[in-house]
């Protein structure tokens, strides 16, 4: 069994940064394919970022593309989501999620339905 945990968020002030860290278990954590997803409140999941089990293929939202960068550590079985230039509309509470090694060869996998493995959960507000 996988087990994501999510740290990282807070409150921050438009135009800020913050960096999403999401610690995996497992022997073989080094090859998930990783993605973020976030919820906006009163509003469905939405897909943020995702990262090829390589690490050598990403992929953004629109909407986050040139402000976020997503990585990976395979030393501290470790993935990332780095936030600048924050803006309200990021406030949401974020999600990472993982599904089997090697899963989508150098895709990054961008579909919700794509992940079994999903964290609790982080809060990302911010401020106007």
């Amino acid at each position: 069994q996988v087990q994501l945990v999510e740290s990282g968020g807070g409150l921050v002030q438009a135009g800020g940064s913050l960096r999403l860290s999401c610690a995996a278990s497992g022997r073989t954590s080094s090859y998930y394919p990783m993605g973020w997803f976030r919820q906006p409140p009163g509003k469905e999941r939405e897909f943020v970022a995702a990262i090829s089990w390589s690490g050598t293929s990403t992929y953004f939202a629109d909407s986050v593309k040139g402000r976020f960068t997503i990585s990976k550590d395979n030393a501290k079985n470790t993935f990332y989501l780095q936030m600048n230039s924050l803006k309200p509309e990021d406030t949401a509470v974020y999600y990472c999620a993982a599904d089997r090694p090697f899963k989508g060869g150098n895709y990054p996998l961008l579909e919700g339905g794509q992940y079994n493995y999903w964290g609790q959960g982080t809060q990302v507000t911010v401020s106007s």
